[in-house]
């Protein structure tokens, strides 16, 4: 049985007029043969609403109890599509993460997927309906509700379509696909038709809100092909997939994408004892909150004493500051949090195999007058710290910069030579 996934984010189910244009595309899908599984977020500003609704009363922090609550918003939308399905003459049944089958660690806010029995999607595709299954939740060992995180939905479509071993996984959303930088923020961007899953995630990691990082880590991983589209638009978007070409020319454009986030702050901790290394403590402080450490930077042996400095999300900065602070004040040292900045990524392949790619990127900012913190660079990613109200400012440099506004020749795609650097 040929099955199609497809996805269906806030926006394009703000309304009700949104669902039934969402589930028109979802009809048309399953007339050209394939079985359809359709996963759903809560509608536009109804996740927000709920969390003001639980930080009114004063329970905005993950639990038990705000994951019941949020996941309302998902159950909402699966049986608005459900129901608008019907209204159109195609069978239908909406299903929670718990009726799907959707396995999960007992982490509330955010959790991982561990596996998907799918026995009722299946059984309702063989039966000629559609399924559509609430995105963002899973069930942990005990049978309580968890969610995944912001853009979990994501995560949930490509991980039903890898259980079931779908052709691909349609991502809808408000945009025309994934672009060489926000296009809300730089008009000038352009739609890429293709993306490497790893270039993909380094992006989403990056700053890029098109997907969700685990979800293009998973999609990696399980093989699955995943589409990126517009919603309200027949354009053709962008497809996540390791693409093979017969030629590999290694003249051909390296940088894909310049992203941005300014969801992040930069984290100073020291200690007066030089003796006491503290790294191993503040990893396993942040790794016990879950939270993501990026451009890490240390003091060496021999100073007189122990600095550390790295950035983290902006959101988990509050979670984090007491418990590092605890730390470094058992050896007479302290934590600094700095606000103030944004992160700015040239996002590509085969970065460090060319360095001057961050020579180019710190000259165009020199050039600019943007002042630079930190920098960290991978083969895959150039990232660098500036300050917060600069952040577009550098996006805008860097991408004419490496000339990403320009259309490349048609027989390379997004990857054609990358212009010299007086573009």
């Amino acid at each position: 049985m040929e099955v199609l996934v497809q996805k269906y984010g806030g926006t394009s189910l703000r309304t009700l007029d949104c669902v039934r244009h969402a589930a028109l595309r979802v009809a048309a899908a399953r007339r050209r043969g394939p079985a359809v599984a359709v996963v759903v977020s809560a509608q536009g500003g109804r996740t927000d609403d709920l969390l003001r609704l639980a930080a009114d009363i004063g329970s905005g922090s993950p639990s038990r109890e705000l994951d019941q609550l949020l996941a309302v918003g998902e159950h909402e939308s699966a049986a608005l599509m459900a129901l608008t399905l019907k209204r159109l003459g195609v069978p239908a049944i909406s299903l929670t993460g718990h009726q799907a089958g959707i396995r999960a660690t007992e982490r509330h806010g955010e959790a991982l997927i561990s596996g998907i029995g799918a026995g009722r999607v299946q059984e309702a595709l063989q039966g000629g309906s559609v399924a559509v299954v609430t995105g963002f939740q899973g069930v942990d060992r005990a049978g309580d509700v968890v969610t995944l995180g912001r853009g979990g939905s994501d995560t949930t479509a490509v991980a039903l379509a890898a259980r079931l071993g779908a052709t691909a996984c349609e991502i809808y959303t408000d945009v025309d696909g994934v672009f060489t930088a926000d296009p809300r923020l730089l008009p000038a961007a352009r739609c890429l038709p293709w993306v490497q899953p790893g270039v993909m995630a380094e992006m989403a990691f990056s700053g890029a809100k098109v997907l969700h990082t685990r979800c293009i880590e998973l999609a990696a991983m399980e093989g699955v092909e995943v589409h990126v589209r517009n919603a309200s638009s027949q354009a053709p978007g962008t497809t996540v997939t390791d693409r093979q070409d017969d030629r590999p020319l290694e003249t051909r454009r390296a940088v894909v994408a310049v992203t941005h986030d300014t969801d992040v702050v930069r984290v100073l901790v020291h200690c007066r004892d030089s003796r006491r290394d503290l790294a191993p403590d503040v990893f396993g402080v942040l790794a016990a909150q879950g939270t993501a450490v990026d451009l890490v930077a240390r003091s060496g042996p021999y100073e007189s004493e122990f600095r550390m400095g790295f950035t983290i999300r902006r959101s988990q900065a509050d979670s984090a500051r007491a418990a590092l602070h605890e730390t470094a004040s058992a050896y007479g040292g302290g934590v600094h949090i700095d606000e103030n900045v944004g992160k700015v990524s040239v996002v590509g392949m085969g970065l460090l195999s060319r360095p001057e790619y961050t020579a180019r990127l710190m000259a165009a900012l020199a050039a600019a007058a943007i002042p630079t913190m930190w920098i960290s660079t991978s083969q895959m990613r150039l990232s660098v710290i500036v300050p917060r109200e600069r952040t577009t400012e550098a996006v805008e440099v860097l991408h004419r910069e490496f000339g990403l506004g320009q259309t490349p020749p048609a027989d390379t795609d997004s990857v054609a030579p990358d212009r010299p650097a007086t573009v």
